[in-house]
């Protein structure tokens, strides 16, 4: 796989001030709502990638990043940015 990704990183702190850096793999505009393909930076060096699906959602005014709760919503949501993902890897090649 060509690396075309690697221009977005952003780094989340999660409730226990654990810090991470994520590297965003694709974004996506869903039912009104943003969701967020991510990879821990520097993980396609290894094997298997696991991709994360991150929901932004408001709270208090400012954007945060959560999980999706819902199996239907996540899935949906997976399929559209696999086939999108997938889209540009074969308009690469």
């Amino acid at each position: 796989m060509d690396n075309n990704y690697g221009s977005d990183f952003m780094t989340i702190v999660d409730e226990d001030g654990t810090e991470f850096e994520l590297e965003i793999l694709s974004t996506l505009e869903y039912n009104g709502c943003t969701y967020l393909a991510v990879i821990p930076a520097g993980a396609e060096d290894e094997g298997d990638l696991e991709v994360s699906i991150l929901k932004s959602v408001e709270e208090d005014g400012e954007p945060i990043l959560c999980a999706i709760e819902d199996e239907e919503e996540l899935q949906s949501v997976y399929d559209l940015i696999m086939d999108e993902l997938y889209a540009e890897e074969d308009e690469e090649e």
